[in-house]
């Protein structure tokens, strides 16, 4: 059994009018992420145009994307109006948990995304034997399950720790390292087992992202015209920016060394993957995508 019962989530120590500012600015991306994500997961389900592979594992990166700014975002609301918030100890293994299965999803689903443009590019003529809708529903369904039942491994091993106080988290969620900051247990082995999760959900997808643009890149610079050269990347060039933006705020977070770094400069790394990222998502695959505006069009003259 552990004596603490509740956690205290500093959030951002700053001025009132700041956090003011911060929370008008924060409940207007929230409102607009939900909107634009629950938009595209519309159009895709709605807009026979839009059934294609593509399209619906868009619309699986949009759940991810509402999953992870609902599982973040109210709460930072409320610390920002009282300049603290109080979770409770279940109520904060929640939240990681959801908060990290979105995670693993959101880089797996970009994994897949990769694994279709490699094989539209690569393979057109075999492109729509082997993307069927079948193969595709399978796909994402492995990637659900392996995303929330990988983290629930985790959830279960922190769990196991004991937290005899203190309580105070210097942060403005729930997140793995300021938990395991207050353990009074060895959390030696938790780390371990943390890096080893870390290869079917973060090294793998890399190496397969990586290997797919190698051969993307290949075989377009094999394209004899301009013209087809530039068609074949504006395909993947949206998906391409998600996946920078993706790792490199992973990356700036969890693997860049942080001696040194404040936790002010922390949280607000953190707030770009947990809070704009969402945001980012679907602004970047609508911006020039001509067939969610012609779905959108049509959805709009429908309603009218």
């Amino acid at each position: 059994m552990t004596a603490v019962t509740e956690f205290i989530l500093l959030g951002f120590q700053v001025s009132q009018n700041i956090r003011i500012l911060m929370f008008s600015l924060l409940i207007v991306i929230y409102w607009f992420t939900m909107f634009m994500n629950l938009l595209i997961i519309t159009l895709v389900s709605t807009s026979k145009i839009l059934h294609t592979p593509m399209y619906f594992f868009i619309s699986q990166l949009s759940i991810t994307d509402i999953l992870l700014s609902t599982d973040i975002v109210p709460n930072l609301l409320h610390i920002l109006l009282y300049n603290r918030g109080a979770i409770t100890f279940i109520g904060c293994m929640t939240q990681f948990y959801f908060f990290s299965a979105s995670e693993a999803s959101e880089c797996l689903f970009l994994t897949l995304m990769s694994y279709d443009r490699y094989v539209a590019i690569c393979n057109p003529l075999r492109y729509a034997s082997i993307m069927t809708s079948t193969y595709c529903v399978i796909l994402v369904t492995i990637c659900w399950l392996a995303a929330f039942s990988i983290t629930m491994s985790e959830i279960i091993t922190i769990l196991r720790l004991n937290f005899c106080g203190p309580n105070i988290i210097d942060h403005f969620f729930c997140d793995f390292m300021p938990i395991l900051k207050l353990s009074c247990s060895d959390t030696n082995h938790i780390q371990l087992q943390d890096s080893l999760l870390g290869i079917p959900l973060t090294l793998f997808p890399i190496i397969i992202i990586m290997f797919s643009y190698t051969r993307i890149i290949v075989t377009i610079l094999r394209i004899p015209s301009s013209t087809g050269r530039q068609k074949a990347f504006s395909t993947c060039s949206s998906h391409l920016i998600v996946v920078s933006i993706f790792y490199w705020t992973i990356f700036s977070v969890y693997f860049i060394p942080t001696r040194g770094e404040s936790s002010t400069i922390s949280k607000i790394l953190s707030l770009l993957y947990t809070v704009f990222t969402p945001l980012i998502n679907p602004i970047i695959y609508s911006l020039k995508n001509k067939d969610l505006k012609k779905a959108f069009h049509g959805h709009i003259y429908r309603r009218l």
